[in-house]
């Protein structure tokens, strides 16, 4: 029985872009978290986080990331917020190969700058927000199993360490 493995990090870092080609790759099964909370409440994340707040995402993301976890076999891409939920974070660690995909800020702020689907990037000065947010997330994405520092890589490239990575685990 193979283990799940877990991409995480911050928004924009290309964990469902990645996780998809590494699924194919493998031949398992490819989830996004994000997409399925989205499907449930037939609303984007944006739209959640407006007409319901962070607080009601959050449960709806504990509830099918920890049902996600179930399975086996799988690749699944975590929304940038789930690995910090403590009960998230006992699953993925005990259970799952869990890779944090590390990226510099410069280039974080490039790829999200543009998109106006990010809810924790709404209003002006996201480049302040989102270094505010990798300064409080990353001492928790380092208790993954597993770091690839993606700067200055290609796709294939990231998608070769992860595969990697995976199959020593």
């Amino acid at each position: 029985m193979k283990k799940n493995l877990i991409l995480l990090g911050m928004m924009g870092v290309g964990k469902s872009t990645l996780g998809k080609i590494v699924a194919k790759r493998q031949n398992l099964k490819f989830i996004d978290t994000d997409l399925n909370i989205e499907k449930k409440c037939s609303m984007k994340i944006y739209e959640i986080f407006k007409k319901k707040g962070e607080e009601f995402f959050r449960e709806e993301e504990k509830k099918e990331v920890l049902e996600t976890l179930k399975k086996n076999g799988c690749v699944i891409a975590l929304g940038g917020g789930a690995f910090l939920d403590k009960e998230i974070r006992n699953e993925v660690l005990k259970n799952s190969l869990s890779i944090w995909l590390d990226i510099n800020l410069k280039t974080l702020n490039r790829r999200v700058s543009w998109n106006k689907k990010r809810p924790l990037l709404d209003g002006e000065n996201n480049q302040t927000k989102i270094n505010k947010l990798y300064m409080e997330r990353k001492n928790i994405y380092k208790l993954a199993k597993c770091k690839i520092n993606c700067n200055n890589l290609s796709k294939q490239s990231v998608v070769k360490k992860i595969i990697a990575l995976y199959e020593k685990h």
